[in-house]
């Protein structure tokens, strides 16, 4: 086996790939010869006042103009790749249906499929988590993740071969003070992924979850910066990670290379969980 990613003859659908790290990973197996659909609730042709209902994040994102669902597509395109932008609320099984469909119809089947799309904007100590950011944070962070991999399943099982990454964090591992929603819903997403990798096996797909630690995105830079110093002086390297670490390990992955790895949860997380001093 040649010791190379090379996803050539594959097909990816990213979730929430309008910025930060879904954009990168989308590039980056895009880079590694694949063809890949991004989906977000964010599509620069198809704004609209609804999605100020899924939080602050979405809506700085398009009022800054940190919306580039459709200029990730093109970026694609000019690698010489086929790729196409599809609104969706992963929260609503009929497009997130619908989305695959689109997919396979457009590129040809659906054998990688990165669940990024997630909410990360619910900020309280638990006496004053909101019941109804609680419930919104299970639905988008944990069902948005069952609702496209059930979307996704038949169409791998079918070709014998699939790829299934969920995004976790570094939170459902360790617990995030003040997180009491995104931590649950992210060491739910690892249940699900050992499950998942359980049932996947005979069929051909592999289910595997990324860890991040603290990563540099925009929602990272429009934090508190003395918060996020904290944070990074608990990683080894004193220094948050880049977007582009966690897309090098999700294209390995869903790579051949990994074929014999399934149900684990990488940590991309500068050893945040390490007892460092």
């Amino acid at each position: 086996m040649a010791l190379e990613i090379d996803l050539s003859g594959r097909v990816a659908l990213v979730t929430g790939g309008s910025r930060g790290l879904g954009r990168a990973d989308a590039l980056t197996l895009a880079r590694a010869g694949a063809d890949v659909a991004i989906a977000d609730i964010l599509v620069e042709s198809e704004l609209s006042e609804e999605t100020d209902s899924w939080g602050a994040l979405a809506t700085a994102a398009r009022a800054q103009g940190m919306v580039h669902t459709e200029e990730t597509v093109e970026e694609i395109r000019a690698m010489g790749r086929h790729s196409l932008a599809v609104r969706c609320d992963v929260t609503n099984r009929e497009q997130v249906a619908s989305a695959v469909a689109r997919t396979v119809e457009e590129l040809g089947a659906v054998d990688i499929l990165v669940n990024n799309a997630g909410t990360l904007d619910h900020a309280a100590q638990f006496s004053d988590q909101s019941p109804e950011l609680w419930e919104r944070d299970l639905r988008v962070n944990l069902t948005g993740g069952f609702n496209c991999a059930q979307a996704a399943w038949p169409h791998m099982k079918e070709r014998g071969w699939g790829r299934i990454v969920n995004m976790a964090s570094v939170a459902g591992t360790l617990g995030g003070f003040g997180q009491a929603s995104y931590s649950t819903t992210k060491s739910g997403i690892l249940g699900l992924t050992k499950t998942l990798a359980m049932e996947g096996g005979r069929h051909g797909i592999t289910c595997n979850a990324i860890v991040p630690g603290i990563i540099g995105t925009e929602a990272f830079h429009m934090a508190n910066a003395v918060m996020n110093e904290r944070i990074a002086a608990r990683t080894v390297f004193k220094r948050p990670g880049e977007p582009q670490d966690i897309a090098n390990a999700i294209a390995f992955l869903c790579s051949d290379l990994a074929g014999y790895i399934t149900g684990v949860g990488l940590y991309v997380s500068g050893g945040i969980e390490l007892f460092v001093f």
